[in-house]
């Protein structure tokens, strides 16, 4: 027999922003019961939980920050809400204002940039607090994207004197010379999402008008070969391309008053043959270099759309068995010898 939980709310207002339409209700009633096994009443300014008590205490905890989330005039979407039982499973301690008010930037629409994951917040406070920070995890975790947009925050703020986007045209074998057109026709292609960054947060002349006086830079790594990069915020995405050597020379580019944060996912490298990753390697040997952050990603900060995270966590838990299956091999031959 399913237990039952009454949640008394004294702002109604308040209370139909956390659950937002009657559609939106819905779809957040649904979401609670497929994360939790807990079914969502409402009757006027009252909550009856009912099912698992066991996650009774996680979905009031959820439901009184949301509700105190909507006070302030800041509501989660329905979409937030599994994020937020993510985030209090993992911390139960966790205050969601402090992840989802920590605005880095706020777009020329008016709409606030701001961590949607306890991963993300942690991204987000390394790369105030750090020099280097690899941003490293699937993609969709939005590590791209909040490093675009601190990038944006530090150039506003006078933090910084450029914006420098860069990541291995491997498409094009780095080699572009070939290829018609200026600089930016050919390498437009292959930096499409770091301009979509950019267009994001930021009216399309200004970033154009940004780019033609050299404040925002969108080159491919081979053009950062013998340059020293000063006052700058450096973004190399798409990390896990590089080439041992070509990471090294990226790294060793840091000038005086720059910032600079490292993007990739290692289950997406598409170096060929036997071609070691220049962003593992990294990775490793730099482990325990002093004010050098590494921030970790997994399917559950995925932002894009939920069926995303499922097929995060399918290749994931593929990767796992894989892994599990070599080292068994491995111990058999050396068992067998």
């Amino acid at each position: 027999m399913s237990a039952t939980r009454k949640l008394a709310f004294n702002d109604q207002r308040a209370l139909q922003l956390v659950l937002g339409s009657p559609r939106d209700a819905k779809r957040v009633a649904v979401e609670l019961e497929r994360a939790t096994g807990v079914s969502l009443h409402v009757r006027g300014s009252e909550l009856t939980l009912e099912g698992d008590e066991d996650h009774f205490d996680l979905v009031q905890r959820l439901l009184e920050q949301m509700f105190r989330l909507a006070r302030k005039g800041r509501p989660m979407i329905p979409s937030d809400v599994a994020r937020g039982l993510e985030i209090l499973r993992e911390d139960p301690e966790a205050e969601l204002d402090a992840v989802y008010e920590d605005v880095v930037i706020t777009k020329s629409s008016g709409k606030t940039i701001a961590p949607r994951s306890l991963a993300q917040k942690r991204y987000v406070e390394a790369m105030r607090r750090n020099h280097l920070v690899f941003g490293v995890g699937p993609a969709g975790t939005g590590k791209t994207f909040l490093a675009v947009a601190m990038a944006v925050r530090r150039l506003q703020d006078k933090q910084v004197r450029r914006i420098i986007l860069s990541r291995p045209a491997i498409e094009a074998g780095e080699n572009l010379g070939f290829l018609p057109g200026t600089l930016e026709e050919k390498v437009s292609p292959y930096m499409r999402p770091l301009y979509d960054g950019l267009y994001d947060m930021l009216d399309g002349p200004k970033v154009q008008r940004m780019m033609e006086q050299g404040v925002i830079e969108v080159a491919p790594l081979a053009y950062m070969r013998g340059r020293t990069l000063n006052d700058a915020f450096v973004i190399l995405d798409e990390a896990q391309n590089t080439t041992r050597e070509q990471m090294k020379m990226m790294l060793t580019r840091i000038g005086m008053g720059t910032w600079t944060v490292v993007t990739g996912d290692p289950s997406q490298r598409d170096l060929g043959g036997r071609e070691k990753s220049g962003l593992n390697h990294a990775l490793r040997v730099l482990s325990g270099v002093p004010s050098i952050s590494v921030c970790r990603f997994t399917g559950n900060d995925v932002m894009r759309h939920p069926l995303v995270q499922d097929i995060v966590r399918a290749y994931e838990h593929d990767e796992r068995e894989r892994a599990e299956r070599r080292e068994e091999r491995r111990n058999d031959d050396r068992r067998s010898h």
